[in-house]
C-alpha cells in the first residue's frame, strides 16, 4: 500500500520505526497482502472472511495487537478489521495470527479516515479507537483522529445502536472527544456517572502502552457512545 493519507486530516503518523528482521520482512510482503482490504467500494464486507462471522467489529491503531488479539480469541464468531499504519506494529501482530492460526481478521495498514468511505453502510457493529496519538500541541491538534469528519464517517458505517468506544490517558484530548460526541447529530454519550468512565471496559485488556501511563501517574478514561437510530 502506498503512504496516502486524508488530507483533509494531516495523517502524519510514523510509518516505520526500527529495521524489520528477516521473518518480519517476510511477513510484511507475504501475510499481509492476503489479509489486506481490497481497496475501492466493498459491497459486502463479511463476504471477505475466510471464515463465516456473525458481525464484525473494527480496531483503529491496534498498537501492539494486545486488546484486538483478545478479542478476536474470545469472539472467533465474530470477525475483526484491525488499522495500523506503524509497520513494526504490524509485523509483530502478523507473527500472532500466524501462530495461533486466527482467521477471524482482515488489515488496513494505512489511515483509517481513507478506509472508512470503502465500508458499507451499517456494515461494522461496533468500533474501538483506544490510545490514538495525542497530538498535544495546539498547532497539531488538526492531526488528531477525532473530529466532526471522521466522527460523521464513523457514523455512516455503524449499525444503528453500534458502539464506539475511545479511551485516552490525555485529558485534554478525552474533553476534545466529548465535546465532538456531544455535538454530533449521530452520536449519544451513554456514560452516566464519572465512575462509567473511570472504570475499564468490561474484560478490559490493558495494553504496555496504557501500563506506562498508569505507571507515570496518567489517568486513563474510558469513553462510550452509541450510535444513534435515527
Amino acid at each position: 500500500m502506498t503512504d496516502q493519507h486524508d488530507p483533509d486530516r494531516a495523517f502524519f503518523g510514523r510509518r516505520k520505526g526500527k529495521g524489520l528482521r528477516q521473518g518480519q520482512a517476510e511477513r510484511i510482503a507475504d501475510t499481509l497482502p492476503a489479509l489486506r482490504l481490497p481497496e475501492g467500494p466493498i459491497p459486502d464486507l463479511k463476504a471477505l472472511f475466510p471464515i463465516p462471522v456473525e458481525a464484525v467489529r473494527l480496531e483503529i491503531g491496534f498498537g501492539g495487537g494486545e486488546h484486538l488479539l483478545a478479542r478476536m480469541r474470545e469472539s472467533p464468531q465474530i470477525g475483526f478489521i484491525g488499522v495500523e499504519p506503524f509497520i513494526n506494529g504490524m509485523a509483530k501482530f502478523l507473527a500472532v495470527i500466524e501462530q495461533e492460526g486466527l482467521r477471524n481478521i482482515r488489515l488496513w495498514d494505512g489511515d483509517a479516515a481513507l478506509l472508512l468511505p470503502q465500508l458499507p453502510a451499517g456494515s461494522i457493529d461496533a468500533a474501538d479507537l483506544l490510545y490514538p496519538d495525542p497530538w498535544p500541541k495546539r498547532r497539531q491538534r488538526k492531526r488528531r483522529f477525532v473530529s466532526e469528519r471522521t466522527l460523521s464517517l464513523l457514523a455512516r458505517v455503524l449499525r444503528p445502536g453500534g458502539r464506539f468506544r475511545f479511551a485516552s490517558d490525555i485529558d485534554d484530548y478525552v474533553g476534545w472527544t466529548l465535546a465532538r460526541l456531544a455535538a454530533s447529530p449521530d452520536f449519544d454519550w451513554t456514560d452516566e456517572s464519572a465512575d462509567d468512565w473511570r472504570q475499564p471496559y468490561p474484560g478490559w485488556v490493558r495494553t504496555r502502552y496504557e501500563a506506562k501511563a498508569v505507571k507515570a501517574g496518567r489517568v486513563p478514561s474510558y469513553l462510550t457512545a452509541h450510535r444513534r437510530a435515527s
